[in-house]
């Protein structure tokens, strides 16, 4: 996700504000670095706790963390609230392994077959060991949850995750729904995919110590975030490259997921024309794209939600304002107008054409 074409420039209102210069994710993440690299050895280390015949399977799932987006968000909200501690490593850990849970089953559930650029853990050992391996992994995160002094971040974790798996239902019981409304789409994103990232910056401030307050922002900003990450993601499934991506594309209509654009489209054509489109989505071929992104185009649909994605963003950029200043709430700032960005690009209405 985060490779995008926006430098930050100083500040205007407390905000720092894009302009034409590459920003890459290497850019936002530098300040956590060498975190990141402690969550990574943290992960590794916890495949030796898996039953022999498992290990392999474990390590398979555990060593695809892609740009460790939650951990980051652990690591920088640390640094914004007070400073990282070994207990901030454990927590990014048990994070991006409830995440890389959901992956795997949701690799299952969309038979996706590419995941970061190789196989999806399904498409390797089989749906039956996928599926039962990322239960492991829920469980073994919950384990390693209950390793801390006081039942709080075991409580948060549960919670969260219970949440997902939530969101996850609901989205897969609101398949060739195309009724969905907007508001009842960004519910399932907050569920789905935002929980884990209120989550990481939520934890990452809780155990500094931080004010109340402080952790608030900051979990408020992870909320905003992970549901602009997630509009973001669902336009990359209909009109990104699968080469760029590293991910099987496409699934979303495959399995009659309804994303935004789809949304709009429908909000704004007439009876006849949406009821067509539902009809079109319903009984969905690969062959159906270039109408459908005809139809997408002459309602503005895709180029509406990257606005909303770079509206998100301002968003909880806005939201970081009350933090002091410091390096990490600019890295804050900088990973959300990188995003913003991205969406921008990904959305013109150009990229639409063929």
């Amino acid at each position: 996700m985060l490779a995008a074409h926006a430098k930050v420039t100083a500040d205007v209102d407390g905000v720092a504000q894009p302009v034409d210069s590459p920003l890459e994710w290497e850019d936002v993440i530098g300040l956590v670095r060498p975190f990141l690299a402690a969550v990574r050895q943290r992960l590794e280390e916890q495949v030796e706790d898996f039953e022999p015949e498992l290990v392999d399977y474990a390590r398979y799932a555990l060593a695809n963390q892609g740009k460790q987006l939650r951990p980051a968000l652990v690591g920088l909200s640390a640094e914004a609230a007070g400073g990282v501690r070994d207990a901030h490593i454990t927590v990014a850990a048990i994070i991006e392994m409830v995440h890389l849970a959901t992956l795997v089953h949701d690799d299952v559930m969309d038979d996706a077959e590419i995941r970061r650029q190789r196989p999806t853990l399904a498409h390797h050992c089989g749906n039956s060991t996928a599926i039962l391996l990322g239960d492991c992994l829920f469980a073994h995160a919950l384990t390693l949850a209950a390793s801390f002094p006081t039942t709080e971040v075991c409580r948060r974790v549960a919670q969260a995750t219970k949440v997902v798996c939530s969101g996850e239902i609901i989205q897969t019981e609101r398949r060739c729904q195309f009724e969905l409304t907007r508001s009842g789409y960004l519910r399932i994103l907050r569920m789905k995919t935002a929980e884990l990232f209120a989550l990481s910056c939520g934890l990452g401030a809780h155990l500094t110590g931080a004010a109340p307050a402080t952790e608030a922002i900051l979990a408020d900003y992870g909320m905003t975030l992970g549901t602009a990450y997630q509009v973001y993601d669902d336009c990359l499934d209909l009109i990104g490259s699968q080469s760029k991506a590293g991910k099987s594309l496409g699934t979303d209509l495959l399995n009659g997921k309804p994303t935004l654009p789809v949304i709009v489209a429908l909000e704004r054509a007439g009876a006849a024309e949406a009821k067509v489109l539902r009809e079109l989505l319903a009984d969905w071929r690969p062959s159906n794209l270039g109408l459908l992104l005809t139809v997408l185009q002459r309602y503005d649909a895709v180029a509406e939600a990257g606005r909303a994605v770079s509206g998100m963003c301002q968003e909880a950029r806005t939201r970081l304002q009350g933090l002091p200043a410091s390096a990490a709430r600019d890295a804050l700032d900088r990973a959300a107008a990188c995003l913003a960005d991205n969406a921008r690009a990904l959305t013109a209405n150009e990229q639409l054409v063929g």
